[in-house]
């Protein structure tokens, strides 16, 4: 199994460093792609400045940035990690367990989220989504999501929509096989929900719903405000 990691940036030139320096140091990782959506900071410079990532650019959404970095990457299992998330040390090793049945097309991890130093009420909901991760059938995004790239390819990749990008490529992705989430977990930056707790909240609890019962994509992400 050759093994690609995606990362969609924006602005994310504090943290892209000690997210690929963490990824270096993970066992059996081929390559790392880091598509970004035309960050005005350093972002692009801090990933061009470690050996073997491939930088590409992409407009702006999760959706477009993460089919640009799958098109250069030539691994044939993909694994897209967001920028604010760590995978497990032996990350590799739960993926090619997974896979190894061929009923399986993909899955992702469970999460623990961490308030990365943050005082507030909020920190004891950050577990909210921790547990959701480990009774949803389907893996969100900040699950590291992996897939096949046969599979990836059949469906046509993500949909290049405004939210809920992830929900849909899982939903594409169950009619083809069984998607799995291994018992290892991935650690998740709680620093969105931190900064807007309630709307964080709502749309964690809500939005997925409202989408499964017809709601378009584009009105999900003017009720939210900018997702990225």
């Amino acid at each position: 199994m050759r093994l690609a990691v995606v990362v969609p940036t924006l602005e994310e030139e504090a943290r892209i460093g000690g997210t690929l320096a963490a990824l270096a140091a993970v066992p059996g990782v081929a390559e790392v792609v880091v598509a970004d959506g035309g960050s005005r900071d350093r972002t692009v410079a801090v990933a061009r400045g470690f050996a073997g990532v491939r930088v590409v650019t992409a407009p702006r959404g999760r959706g477009t940035q993460l089919n640009a970095g799958a098109r250069v990457a030539v691994g044939d299992v993909l694994l897209f990690l967001h920028a604010d998330v760590s995978l497990p040390p032996d990350a590799v090793a739960w993926v090619e367990r997974a896979l190894a049945d061929p009923a399986v097309v993909g899955g992702g991890f469970r999460t623990w989220t961490v308030a990365e130093g943050a005082r507030s009420w909020v920190v004891p909901l950050l577990h909210l989504a921790d547990a959701r991760s480990r009774v949803a059938r389907l893996p969100y995004g900040d699950q590291a999501v992996f897939v096949r790239r046969t599979a990836f390819d059949a469906v046509g990749g993500f949909p290049e929509q405004p939210l809920m990008e992830d929900v849909e490529l899982a939903r594409r992705l169950a009619r083809l096989g069984r998607l799995v989430v291994v018992p290892a977990s991935v650690v998740v930056s709680g620093r969105r929900f931190v900064a807007r707790p309630l709307r964080s909240l709502v749309a964690m609890r809500l939005f997925p719903l409202l989408y499964r019962l017809g709601v378009a994509p584009d009105v999900l992400a003017r009720l939210y405000g900018d997702p990225r």
